[in-house]
C-alpha cells in the first residue's frame, strides 16, 4: 500500500472517531524520519485511545504493518509508526502544550478535505 492510500485511511479511520482538527504535514525535505505527519486531537483519553486504537484496526485491516505504537497506556499523547507515515493523537491540551505544527512551521500541508466528513 502507498504512502498516499495509508495516509487515506489513517483520516477516514481518525475522523470515523471524531478527531479534532486533523493536519497532514509533509516532512519529507526536512527529515530523515518519514515522509508524513498526521496530527490531531481528541477531548478525553479515553477518546485518544478510541482514535489510535480504530487507525491501528483499519491499518491492519488493509494489511499495513504498524511498525510501533507509544503512550497508549497514558493516552496524552499516542505515536503510531506505519512506515513512512507518522501518526500523532494527541489529548487536546498536550497538542497545545508541543504545538507540532509550529515546530514544524516548514512543512507542508496537505490537502485532506476529501476524506473528512463534514457532518
Amino acid at each position: 500500500m502507498d504512502n498516499q492510500a495509508i495516509l487515506e485511511t489513517v483520516v477516514k479511520a481518525a475522523d470515523e472517531r471524531r478527531a479534532h482538527d486533523i493536519v497532514v504535514l509533509n516532512i519529507e525535505r526536512l527529515s530523515v524520519m518519514g515522509r508524513y505527519f498526521v496530527i490531531m486531537d481528541a477531548d478525553s483519553d479515553r477518546q485518544v485511545k478510541a482514535i489510535a486504537n480504530n487507525i491501528i484496526d483499519k491499518l491492519e485491516e488493509q494489511h499495513v504493518k504498524v511498525d510501533h505504537v507509544e503512550g497508549k497506556d497514558q493516552a496524552n499523547w499516542i505515536l503510531i509508526e506505519a512506515g513512512e507515515v507518522i501518526i500523532h493523537v494527541f489529548k487536546q491540551e498536550t497538542r497545545e502544550f508541543y504545538n507540532l505544527e509550529k515546530l514544524w512551521a516548514d512543512a507542508q500541508v496537505e490537502d485532506i478535505s476529501a476524506w473528512i466528513d463534514e457532518d
